[in-house]
């Protein structure tokens, strides 16, 4: 069993992104045990929690570990597969065994005794509803587009239309969508009121005022850490077409700064990824923010600033 108090990542075998911060830890010697619980544990991986007088004890075994879950001093919630059943069972059996590991598994990892999470997964979940941003967005200081989020096509027809500057129309969750069979990103965009029909019945809908701006920015949030970066871009969303976009190094007002400080106090966060639209006048419009969004496609010297932030906060572990 590892020695030292180890860090434990949760995240795909893709996530080239870990691996920045990964690298950084095996400099420092700070023993890691990499694991994907949605697909690793019906592949060879284990774990077990006992529950006895005394407290909590956990053994988690990998092709290449076996880790004392007591002796985890970070846990950094990155980009873990869903949970799903192993294949060659049933449909329903499948999706039983996909739901007992995510309230099992998902359940013992998001509870270990002493561990420092970065962020906890309960936590990324409640701050991942857009509803939420917002209204915690206005209660902790920032500039907020008016918006409306309704399943009401009058009320939707109403807002579009009383806006004379532009209306964007933005999907509550990255819902995975397909054309044709093949993969479709649902991107912001700009609405008029004719395009307003009675669909918009089916489900909630979010439409924005669009704000003038001149620029966007993107404020990557490591604990008490913001690195800002200017996003110069021919769309109206950048992640659209991110070949043509430039990004240079900014810094964050200090309004701004403070608000996000509060904000991620509010909603338990260690990290966040927060969205602006500023604005020729120099206001900074919130978007929102993705409690674990993608940092490493900045500039290479934000990109190496943010991993050494995060690998700082795993290393450091709980504050005692």
């Amino acid at each position: 069993m590892e020695g030292r108090r180890s860090v434990l990542v949760l995240t795909n075998q893709y996530d080239v992104t870990a691996d920045v911060v990964l690298r950084l830890l095996a400099e420092r010697r700070v023993p890691v045990v990499r694991l994907d619980p949605g697909a690793d544990l019906h592949s060879g991986a284990s774990l077990t929690a006992t529950y006895r007088p005394g407290g909590q004890r956990g053994i988690l075994r990998t092709a290449s570990r076996e880790l004392d879950t007591t002796r985890v001093r970070s846990v950094w919630v990155r980009r873990p597969s869903p949970y799903a059943g192993p294949s060659g069972l049933s449909e329903q059996d499948r999706r039983f065994a996909a739901e007992q590991a995510l309230w099992g598994a998902g359940g013992i990892l998001a509870s270990l005794p002493g561990a420092h999470y970065v962020n906890h997964p309960w936590n990324n979940r409640a701050a991942e509803f857009k509803p939420s941003q917002l209204s915690t967005a206005q209660r902790c200081g920032f500039l907020v587009p008016n918006t409306v989020i309704t399943n009401d096509p009058e009320e939707a027809r109403e807002f579009v239309t009383s806006h004379r500057g532009g209306v964007v129309y933005k999907p509550l969750w990255n819902t995975r969508y397909r054309v044709d069979g093949q993969p479709h990103s649902v991107w912001v965009r700009e609405v008029c009121g004719s395009e307003i029909t009675d669909a918009v019945s089916v489900c909630p809908h979010m439409f924005q005022a669009k704000v003038d701006k001149a620029f966007d920015v993107r404020v990557t949030a490591v604990g008490g850490r913001l690195f800002g970066v200017r996003i110069d871009s021919p769309d109206l969303d950048w992640r659209c077409r991110q070949d043509l976009m430039t990004c240079t190094a900014v810094e964050v007002i200090e309004s701004v700064a403070r608000a996000v400080t509060a904000y991620l106090t509010e909603l338990r966060l260690i990290y966040g990824a927060f969205d602006f639209a500023v604005t020729a006048s120099g206001d900074w419009y919130f978007l929102e923010c993705n409690p674990n969004g993608q940092w490493a496609w900045q500039p290479a010297q934000t990109t190496a600033a943010i991993a050494l932030a995060i690998a700082d906060l795993l290393e450091k572990g709980p504050d005692t």
